[in-house]
């Protein structure tokens, strides 16, 4: 996102400060797209039969996103670019010392987002080092894939081609679904819906793989995923109380602080029972502090309420899309306001056999 926001904004910026930034989105995207190769070519030419496989798997994924998902059709992951690095990207998140509320970073034709990216990581280390002087909590969070929209062919990233298949396949549905829709001013409408069609997503793609071994894979990943939800929404739910309540601003400290600290020792008892899969490690490494907390809450707090949409339209993805790209053009509060009738109408029409939190 914030490469496309460099590459329309760069040429209305007059400070030298903003010109930089922008021009390192700039570069950062040209030298990704410049990399990119055609999957066929690189299979033809790879001898490394490892990738061969995973970007063989990639095709199919792609197809099946396109054929069965109704995401869009474009050259988009068809085709592949060697990095060389962990992640693409390094976001800077920031919130205030007592809140749970995400800053935000304006731009004058792609509007407000929740974050700020940049393709060297030394780079977000220096602006969330010049954001936590003024007092903000910070956490600066890698990416391993993100969406141009569609402005741009997004190319399969050497980032994420070696995870498992199912978080491969994951992550290509959800940042397919960013160039179906997209909201101004509202990361949380954005992030949710992608969300939401990646679970949609990868339940249909396993029933169609009919594969024990990727099921039981993706069950695991479930299992440490949804520990971690769990973990990271009670804590929110205990700190929003303290920071919406009368206490004085000493008081929020410690009881801030005492948070974080069973938070903690939650996580080690987690790590425990996962038989020591430490993938969450480096989250906690940065804190954890209100802005990782913030961070995550921007992918699944609207979730429910897709599942809910997707669910009235009898789980018809083209309708389901036709719909979110009419709310994607109503003001934040309106969309809100049908995000949540559209749950509360699923919950009062479910039946005892189906129990709250069951897939649509």
């Amino acid at each position: 996102m914030g490469v496309l926001v460099a590459l329309l904004l760069l040429p209305l910026l007059g400070g030298c400060t903003a010109a930089a930034y922008y021009w390192q989105g700039i570069r950062g995207q040209l030298d990704l797209l410049e990399r990119a190769r055609p999957i066929p070519a690189v299979l033809a030419s790879t001898e490394d039969p490892a990738l061969k496989r995973k970007l063989e798997r990639v095709l199919a994924i792609r197809e099946y996103a396109s054929r069965e998902l109704a995401l869009p059709d474009n050259p988009s992951y068809r085709s592949y670019t060697d990095l060389g690095r962990r992640f693409v990207l390094w976001n800077v998140f920031a919130t205030p010392e007592l809140s749970l509320e995400p800053r935000e970073w304006c731009f004058p034709v792609a509007g407000c987002v929740n974050y700020r990216g940049y393709f060297v990581e030394a780079a977000a280390r220096a602006e969330a080092t010049q954001v936590a002087a003024t007092g903000d909590d910070v956490y600066v969070g890698g990416v391993p894939a993100y969406s141009t929209l569609g402005y741009f062919n997004d190319p399969m990233l050497s980032t994420f081609i070696r995870y498992p298949d199912t978080e491969v396949a994951r992550l290509i549905f959800h940042e397919l679904a960013h160039q179906v829709a997209y909201a101004k001013d509202d990361t949380v409408f954005n992030e949710s819906f992608a969300v939401a069609v990646e679970e949609e997503g990868i339940g249909r793609w396993l029933a169609a793989q009919n594969d024990p071994a990727l099921t039981a894979q993706f069950n695991t990943s479930q299992r440490y995923r949804e520990g971690f939800r769990i973990l990271v929404a009670g804590v929110r739910s205990e700190l929003a109380a303290l920071y919406a309540s009368p206490a004085s601003v000493a008081e929020k400290r410690a009881g801030k602080v005492a948070a974080f600290a069973s938070m903690r020792t939650a996580y080690d008892a987690l790590k425990k029972e996962w038989g020591g899969f430490s993938a969450y490690d480096g989250w906690f490494a940065q804190g954890p502090n209100n802005a990782n907390l913030a961070a995550v809450g921007l992918y699944t707090q609207k979730v429910p309420e897709f599942h809910a949409l997707l669910a009235a339209e009898n789980g018809d993805l083209r309708h389901f899309y036709a719909r979110v790209k009419t709310l994607a053009v109503l003001s934040k509060g309106e969309r809100e306001s049908a995000l949540a009738a559209a749950a509360a109408s699923r919950t009062a029409n479910r039946t005892p056999d189906h129990p709250v939190g069951s897939q649509p």
